[in-house]
Protein backbone atom coordinates (compact mmCIF):
# COMPACT_ATOMS: atom_id res chain seq x y z
CA UNK A 1 0.00 0.00 0.00
CA UNK A 2 1.26 3.69 -0.66
CA UNK A 3 1.70 6.13 1.65
CA UNK A 4 2.61 9.80 1.64
CA UNK A 5 4.45 11.14 3.71
CA UNK A 6 3.57 15.63 3.97
CA UNK A 7 6.62 16.68 6.19
CA UNK A 8 6.90 20.59 7.38
CA UNK A 9 10.04 22.11 8.24
CA UNK A 10 10.39 24.20 11.84
CA UNK A 11 11.11 27.81 10.53
CA UNK A 12 14.54 28.71 9.88
CA UNK A 13 16.03 25.10 9.46
CA UNK A 14 17.24 25.72 5.61
CA UNK A 15 20.68 25.13 7.19
CA UNK A 16 20.06 21.47 8.93
CA UNK A 17 18.32 20.24 5.40
CA UNK A 18 21.17 21.55 3.66
CA UNK A 19 23.84 19.49 5.95
CA UNK A 20 21.53 16.62 6.21
CA UNK A 21 20.68 16.27 2.45
CA UNK A 22 23.58 14.08 1.73
CA UNK A 23 22.03 11.41 4.15
CA UNK A 24 18.47 11.86 3.30
CA UNK A 25 19.30 11.18 -0.51
CA UNK A 26 21.17 8.38 0.23
CA UNK A 27 18.67 7.27 2.65
CA UNK A 28 16.28 7.53 -0.34
CA UNK A 29 18.40 5.83 -2.92
CA UNK A 30 17.82 2.98 -0.48
CA UNK A 31 14.17 2.72 -0.28
CA UNK A 32 14.14 3.02 -4.41
CA UNK A 33 16.17 0.27 -4.61
CA UNK A 34 14.29 -1.71 -1.98
CA UNK A 35 11.46 -0.70 -4.87
CA UNK A 36 9.72 1.09 -1.25
CA UNK A 37 9.60 4.81 -2.98
CA UNK A 38 7.39 5.37 -5.42
CA UNK A 39 8.50 9.25 -5.31
CA UNK A 40 10.42 11.88 -3.45
CA UNK A 41 10.82 16.04 -3.31
CA UNK A 42 10.33 19.11 -1.35
CA UNK A 43 8.19 21.42 -0.46
CA UNK A 44 8.97 25.15 -1.74
CA UNK A 45 8.32 28.64 -0.03
CA UNK A 46 7.41 31.67 -2.38
CA UNK A 47 11.45 32.45 -2.79
CA UNK A 48 11.88 28.80 -3.56
CA UNK A 49 13.47 27.56 -0.98
CA UNK A 50 12.81 23.98 0.57
CA UNK A 51 10.27 24.18 3.68
CA UNK A 52 8.87 20.34 3.62
CA UNK A 53 9.01 17.26 1.91
CA UNK A 54 6.96 15.09 0.04
CA UNK A 55 7.67 11.27 0.13
CA UNK A 56 5.15 8.65 -1.45
CA UNK A 57 6.80 5.16 -0.13
CA UNK A 58 5.28 1.21 -0.41
CA UNK A 59 4.45 -0.33 3.19
CA UNK A 60 2.58 -2.70 4.04
CA UNK A 61 0.55 -0.81 6.58
CA UNK A 62 0.41 2.65 8.75
CA UNK A 63 2.92 1.56 11.27
CA UNK A 64 5.41 0.04 8.70
CA UNK A 65 5.16 3.46 6.78
CA UNK A 66 5.89 5.29 10.61
CA UNK A 67 9.38 2.97 10.54
CA UNK A 68 10.31 4.08 7.15
CA UNK A 69 8.88 8.09 8.37
CA UNK A 70 11.39 7.67 11.52
CA UNK A 71 14.38 6.14 9.65
CA UNK A 72 14.95 9.08 7.32
CA UNK A 73 18.03 11.26 8.11
CA UNK A 74 16.06 14.51 7.67
CA UNK A 75 13.76 13.32 10.74
CA UNK A 76 16.22 12.13 12.84
CA UNK A 77 17.85 15.63 12.62
CA UNK A 78 15.01 17.13 13.74
CA UNK A 79 14.05 19.16 10.55
CA UNK A 80 10.48 18.65 11.00
CA UNK A 81 8.18 20.51 12.66
CA UNK A 82 4.93 18.27 11.96
CA UNK A 83 4.76 14.73 9.89
CA UNK A 84 0.96 13.56 8.60
CA UNK A 85 1.38 10.00 7.36
CA UNK A 86 -1.67 9.28 4.97
CA UNK A 87 -2.84 5.81 2.71
CA UNK A 88 -2.77 6.90 -0.99
CA UNK A 89 -3.87 5.52 -4.05
CA UNK A 90 -2.28 6.56 -7.22
CA UNK A 91 -4.98 7.10 -9.70
CA UNK A 92 -4.10 9.45 -12.68
CA UNK A 93 -0.55 8.92 -14.57
CA UNK A 94 0.66 5.62 -12.64
CA UNK A 95 3.48 4.29 -13.73
CA UNK A 96 3.48 0.84 -15.90
CA UNK A 97 4.69 -1.75 -13.56
CA UNK A 98 8.22 -2.39 -14.39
Amino acid sequence: MLFAVICKDKPGSLQVRLDTRPEHIAFLEGLNGDKKLAFAGPFLDAEGKPNGSLVVVEAPDMAGAQTLSAADPYAKAGLFESVEIRPWNWTFNKPAAS
